[in-house]
């Protein structure tokens, strides 16, 4: 069958405006929605930003005190670092000074009576020079502390048991005997004054052979050598050398004996 609409035809534009009217209002309610989701998406998101960035302040406000203290106590940092590099430098100097204390009290024990020396220097390392001190050829070859010392005696027996008492010095590394010889006419500037053989007079020239019998030596001796300071600056107070280049005899009354070993 053919449908028919019994709707009258004046009514028939009314609905279907009434009809169009109600699916606008779906439309704009879902707008108004998706508008109030979206500021209060906008909201939230604003106060997130806001809370990052009181944080942000905060933590910046933190980090100024802190770099504040820091700066604060930064003069204590550098004391501490100054106080450090300076006990480091003295012990690294102190461990790298040489006794020569010991080894002069030692070597004055070790120096038989018929035995005297007329020069005497001491030198840390080959470098160091000493005004009017021995100038022994075998020194340059050690290369650490040393002796170099210039002396008389009656015989080469003596001379021979004087090396040997040198070699009982605590540290002693080698001994070495550059030349031992005597001459035939005692020198004139010294045979007036000369002493007798195992006199403890002081002698008055380098030259002590003031007899035709004394032997004159030249003796170098070695010691362990000295560790190099690490970083440090060399302190004036601490001696390079030690020297005794005027005429003068280091001597013991005794027999020689061996070394304390201190």
């Amino acid at each position: 069958m053919r449908p028919v609409n019994l709707i009258p035809p004046d009514e028939r534009g009314a609905d279907r405006g009434a009809m169009r009217m109600g699916a606008l209002s779906y439309v704009l309610i879902a707008a108004l929605g998706l508008a109030l989701l979206a500021v209060i998406a906008l909201a939230f998101t604003s106060r997130q930003i806001s809370d990052r960035k009181s944080e942000v302040a905060k933590l910046q406000a933190q980090e100024q005190q802190a770099k504040a203290k820091a700066d604060s106590l930064q003069a204590f940092a550098t004391f501490r670092a100054v106080q450090e590099q300076r006990t480091s430098t003295v012990t690294s100097l102190a461990q790298s000074r040489f006794d020569w204390q010991r080894v002069l009290n030692e070597l004055s024990r070790v120096v038989p009576s018929n035995v005297w020396l007329v020069k005497l220097a001491g030198t840390v390392n080959p470098t160091v020079t000493v005004e009017d001190s021995p100038d022994i050829e075998m020194r340059a070859a050690i290369v650490g502390p040393a002796l170099q010392m210039v002396g008389c005696a009656p015989n080469l027996d003596a001379v021979a048991g004087f090396v040997s008492s040198l070699e009982e010095i605590d540290g002693v590394t080698r001994v070495g005997l550059q030349q031992s010889e005597k001459s035939d006419q005692p020198t004139a500037a010294t045979s007036a004054a000369a002493p007798a053989t195992g006199d403890s007079a002081l002698q008055t020239s380098s030259d002590c052979t003031t007899r035709p019998f004394i032997y004159q030596f030249e003796i170098v001796v070695a010691f362990d050598s000295v560790p190099a300071p690490s970083g440090a600056v060399a302190d004036p107070s601490v001696p390079s050398s030690l020297a005794t280049t005027a005429p003068s005899q280091v001597a013991s009354q005794s027999t020689p004996t061996s070394s304390a070993g201190g």
